[in-house]
């Protein structure tokens, strides 16, 4: 092999092209930072500050038309993330071809201590664009076997801590102590 990745590079692929209005003239059109990007960076419109614990929805200034087959995602910024406890609710955040209204994102400040505080035209969240399947459900009566099969939520474990936890888990409407009133 001569270090090539499997397929090509991206640079071989030819870019979705994707229409765009600005709706603030001041926001840059997104771009990619570095060859190999996923993500292309968004700003806010809008200052804001966030006390720990908060959330709000701030505007982009942007909106998009995607091909047919193809979809958005909104990812949270993963410096943002480790340096001051910023992510975003309901991430990633789908952007579906059809919708032309603003991208807007729900950004929550997860710190327990420090307030946030977003400038005007701040990068606050990325961009991927994806092609999408459509898939069609077929109903049946039982699901064919896996390795797998239902293991979920950490079932393969890695994690000491999260191990020492794996019974913690109590499913809504259950009552948290119904094991302990037996005894």
């Amino acid at each position: 092999m001569n270090g090539e990745p499997l397929g090509g590079t991206q640079q071989d692929r030819e870019p979705v092209d994707v229409m765009l209005q600005r709706l603030d003239p001041d926001v840059p059109v997104p771009s990619y930072a570095h060859p190999g990007d996923a993500g292309c960076d968004l700003v806010t419109t809008e200052a804001a500050e966030l006390a720990p614990g908060e959330r709000t929805l701030l505007p982009t200034g942007i909106s998009i038309a995607l091909p047919e087959g193809y979809a958005a995602f909104v990812h949270p910024r993963s410096g943002l993330a480790a340096r001051c406890g910023i992510s975003l609710l309901n991430a990633p955040g789908t952007v579906d071809a059809g919708y032309r209204g603003e991208i807007k994102v729900i950004v929550a400040n997860l710190d327990p201590r420090e307030t946030v505080r977003f400038e005007r035209l701040d990068r606050i969240a990325q961009l991927i664009v994806q092609q999408v399947e459509k898939v069609r459900f077929h109903e049946v009566a039982e699901l064919p076997g896996s390795a797998r099969a239902a293991g979920g939520f950490g079932s393969t474990g890695g994690h000491s801590q999260a191990a020492a936890h794996q019974n913690d888990y109590v499913p809504v409407g259950a009552d948290r102590h119904s094991d302990l009133r037996g005894q």
